[in-house]
């Protein structure tokens, strides 16, 4: 009774949030939503036993991704009214769009159905004494370990084309460059003038 209780306060809560962000006119307000949201879809995978995929959700979506939308939102202060001028010109196309989706799902889960021999074809289940987040390590890092470092090197690799291509040099600023800090002498650190009695610089 306590589990059907908490999957239907999650899912209220999930589905409220999330309409929230789409319809709330902060930005802030709208990722805080959204780090709701996160939670609360976080809390139904406990429920199902995932508590690994709940721990990603949190770690990864609400301590990075959610947050750094905050702080981008927060930083560069967009002017959201000015945006949202001439939105309305582009209501038609998004209404199509949304209903031709709404047909597709509601012929998807329409026609759906579960196969007989499912049952048959699903894997063992793991055994009672290996937690749901050790059966993924097992698995992960012995079977797939090759394709699992190769996805962390592409990442790694975007994330490097990344910095370089939005990194920007502004010429009037003044930047910290080591090796000619490294280099100097007393020829260009210091300069000696005299000074005249009674005279400034």
């Amino acid at each position: 009774m306590a589990i059907v209780f908490f999957f239907y306060l999650f899912s209220i809560v999930a589905i409220a949030s999330a309409v929230l962000v789409v319809t709330a006119r902060n930005p802030v307000h709208s990722v805080l939503f959204l780090i709701l949201c996160f939670f609360n879809a976080a809390g139904l995978f406990v429920l199902l036993g995932a508590e690994f995929l709940a721990m990603i959700l949190v770690v990864v979506y609400v301590g990075a991704v959610a947050v750094l939308f905050l702080f981008v939102v927060m930083m560069l202060d967009v002017d959201f009214e000015e945006l949202r001028k001439g939105m309305m010109n582009y209501l038609p196309y998004g209404a199509v769009i949304g209903f031709i989706l709404l047909v597709e799902l509601i012929l998807l889960f329409g026609t759906w159905n579960l196969s007989p021999d499912l049952i048959a074809h699903v894997s063992a289940p793991q055994p009672d004494n290996i937690t749901n987040t050790e059966a993924i390590g097992l698995v992960l890092y012995t079977k797939y370990v090759f394709w699992f470092q190769t996805s962390g090197l592409i990442l790694l690799v975007a994330m490097i084309g990344a910095i370089v291509l939005t990194m920007r040099h502004k010429p009037n600023v003044k930047r910290q460059n080591i090796a000619d800090q490294v280099a100097r002498g007393p020829a260009t650190s210091i300069e000696i003038r005299e000074v005249k009695s009674g005279e400034g610089i």
